[in-house]
């Protein structure tokens, strides 16, 4: 768990200003040791140094015998030399002289210079000679500390380092091998997390669920006097980024308890074991604090079903989830443990781990309507300097199957764009420049093309834009384009009336029609088909296959479903097996060729019909890039084509309508008021 300080009471008080360090007794010791070796060897160096103006032997010799020698010491060491003979040291003043011999005199007084010499090779008989001129005395050195010191310094440094470098960082750091067990669980301190039920929108349904594991923590009497008893565990459930770790942040923020939060994988390690002992530690901490809340991210990574896949029953992973599931059941509710797990793969869990008495309720955390949209955006926004025109109720009817995620993404994309083009305030034209961004790629206006592939990109994705018009069940055009976006060197955007709930069998067929007009525009502008319809193609035939083995929607099939069984987990049967006959596999492809066949007839009769008002779309691509779906309307109906008028807030060069002078934002006209939008459907080329 985390190291942070965790005592119930968790006052102001109690808490110690960051930076103050609390060693232990070890320690002190340790840094007493250190400071007290290194005295020594000072001590040592200063007694042991190499002296002053030193002489070799020859002249000590020369000023003995010529009695300039004032005093000296001569410095015994017991452990050098042979019986009778003595290396020793010798140090002391010598007279200063002349070339003559005549000693020197300052002031009436003789002229004292120190002198050294060392190792000097004395007998018996000399060092006899030298004490009966008394002016030199012999002293013994004192070897024991120096001994001690040479023999056990070198391994006492090298124990020190292998404590401070290695053992410390390892208990410090809390990742080496004396911590495997632990777990790596972080405590969010209440006044660090500042996230509550304010700062999540589009989800009332999950908040209103949630919201009775706060009053619980708050006030356990309230429920206990009626005897029910709050779930043990809360598995939310979603896509991604539908906000599943922002509520359990604002659960934790609501909440006047210890909040752990811990990914699934921190439980996995490759020593068997370790996992297991990282959940006991968990709970041992947990109870330690209660009450306190428990967040497992993305606890598929260890809750997955057992004995599955390539693995057997004793890998380490598995003994992991058995130690999670004999801790849900080994601890009681009134002690004030909550757990909460988020996954997007509720399908792979064990059957086990989501039993009653484990993880007791669901939450499925859905993608925002409209209205959550809005919301969101507006939560978003608080940091963001919008133009006071900005409508984001606009923004959000334009943005269907966006998640929390998405929409904070969109905001940011808007901003960083008005930055880069110099506005101080983030306007309209950014916030629908962010979508078509985070929807369908960034413009690429720096890829070359030539002239035959502009051309044949824009037939492409006229064939789309004017069957999407004539058809009665598609969804309104929002936008075709030749600016290459992403992997596609056109886009043709669809946008809805409302978010789709479900889709009706003529609005698939419609969907599929207009997909296959690009290729047959193409061919007819060129004579040729290329490549370009790839993604049209892979699109069609897997609408059309699901409508037939999923959907029910195949009159001579019925309404059965023919889906493989690896649909799910591909871990439970290595073997992919169908479910049904190769006859009846024969027939499916059958029905799909006929669906795609159909649409594909249908589509030529359109485009063939109105080849004039084709060419009139394509024309137009050419020359202005991009055509709103009002224009593409009128050219469709009215037979008109009304010239786009660049943007005033863009500010592009004047008498340029053709071109769009911004790489980011290009030159738009007022976008058309839809009476709703809904998910973007294109048709890349």
């Amino acid at each position: 768990m985390a190291d942070e300080d965790k005592s119930k009471k968790g006052g102001d008080g109690d808490k110690k200003p960051p930076g103050n360090f609390q060693f232990q007794t070890s320690t002190w010791l340790v840094w007493i040791l250190i400071i007290g070796s290194i005295i020594a060897l000072v001590a040592v160096n200063q007694k042991y140094r190499t002296p002053t103006n030193p002489i070799t032997s020859d002249e000590f010799f020369q000023k003995f015998d010529t009695g300039l020698i004032a005093h000296a010491t001569i410095e015994y060491n017991p452990q050098s030399g042979y019986p009778n003979v003595t290396f020793n040291d010798i140090s002391g003043t010598y007279y200063k002289a002349d070339k003559d011999g005549v000693i020197i005199k300052d002031k009436g007084a003789a002229v004292e210079v120190p002198f050294s010499v060392s190792q000097v090779l004395l007998t018996q008989t000399i060092v006899d000679k030298m004490l009966a001129t008394h002016k030199f005395n012999a002293v013994q050195q004192s070897t024991l500390l120096f001994n001690l010191l040479t023999t056990f310094a070198p391994f006492l440094l090298m124990g020190v380092l292998i404590w401070f470098f290695f053992i410390r960082q390892i208990k410090m750091a809390g990742k080496g091998a004396l911590s495997f067990g632990k777990s790596k669980a972080r405590m969010l301190a209440k006044e660090r997390n500042k996230t509550t039920f304010k700062d999540v929108a589009g989800i009332e349904e999950a908040i209103e669920e949630v919201s009775e594991l706060v009053e619980f923590l708050k006030d356990p009497k309230k429920f206990q006097r009626l005897g029910g008893r709050i779930p043990k565990g809360v598995l939310m459930v979603g896509s991604p980024g539908t906000g599943k770790t922002l509520l359990a942040k604002a659960i934790a923020g609501e909440a006047d308890a210890s909040f752990f939060s811990i990914s699934g994988s921190d439980f996995v390690e490759m020593f068997v074991g370790v996992g297991a002992s990282r959940v006991r530690d968990m709970f041992d901490q947990a109870r330690k604090n209660v009450p306190c809340l428990i967040f497992i991210d993305e606890i598929d990574a260890v809750g997955r079903s057992r004995g599955v896949g390539l693995g057997g029953g004793n890998d380490e992973r598995e003994q992991t989830l058995n130690a999670l599931l004999v801790e849900m059941d080994g601890f009681d509710t009134q002690e004030g443990i909550i757990i909460i797990a988020a996954t997007n793969r509720a399908d792979v869990l064990d059957p086990a781990l989501l039993r009653p008495g484990r993880f007791d309720r669901r939450i499925t955390v859905n993608l925002p309507d409209v209205r959550g949209r809005e919301a969101i955006l507006k939560v978003h926004a608080r940091n963001v300097k919008l133009d006071p025109a900005v409508d984001l109720s606009v923004t959000a009817r334009g943005t269907p199957g966006y998640s929390g995620a998405e929409l904070a993404n969109l905001l940011n994309e808007a901003a960083l764009l008005a930055a880069r083009t110099g506005k101080k305030f983030v306007g309209q034209a950014e916030l629908e420049e962010a979508r078509d961004k985070v929807r369908w790629g960034r413009e690429r206006r720096s890829l070359a093309m030539t002239d035959e592939n502009k051309k044949l990109t824009a037939w492409h994705e006229a064939g789309h834009a004017l069957v999407n018009v004539l058809l009665e069940h598609t969804h309104p055009l929002h936008k075709v384009t030749i600016i290459p976006r992403g992997p596609s060197l056109g886009s043709t955007m669809s946008l809805p009336k409302e978010d789709i709930l479900n889709y009706r069998k003529k609005e698939l067929l419609a969907t599929i029609t207009m997909t296959m007009a690009g290729r047959i525009a193409e061919e007819i502008a060129s004579g040729d088909i290329s490549t370009g319809a790839g993604g049209d193609i892979q699109q069609a035939t897997g609408m059309a296959r699901a409508m037939v083995c999923q959907y029910g929607m195949s009159e001579k099939l019925g309404m059965v479903q023919y889906v493989e069984d690896d649909e799910f987990f591909l871990g439970r049967d290595m073997m992919r097996r169908k479910t049904y006959s190769e006859s009846i596999a024969q027939e499916i492809d059958a029905e799909v060729h006929a669906i795609i066949d159909g649409c594909y007839n249908h589509a030529r009769e359109i485009i063939f019909a109105n080849r004039d008002k084709l060419e009139m779309i394509a024309n137009a691509l050419l020359e202005y890039e991009t055509l709103d779906g009002t224009q593409v309307q009128d050219i469709v109906h009215l037979g008109k084509f009304t010239p786009p008028t660049p943007t005033p807030k863009v500010d592009p060069p004047s008498g340029a309508p053709a071109v769009t002078s911004l790489p980011e934002v290009p030159p738009k006209p007022t976008p058309p008021k839809l009476p709703g939008l809904g998910t973007p459907a294109p048709a890349a080329a």
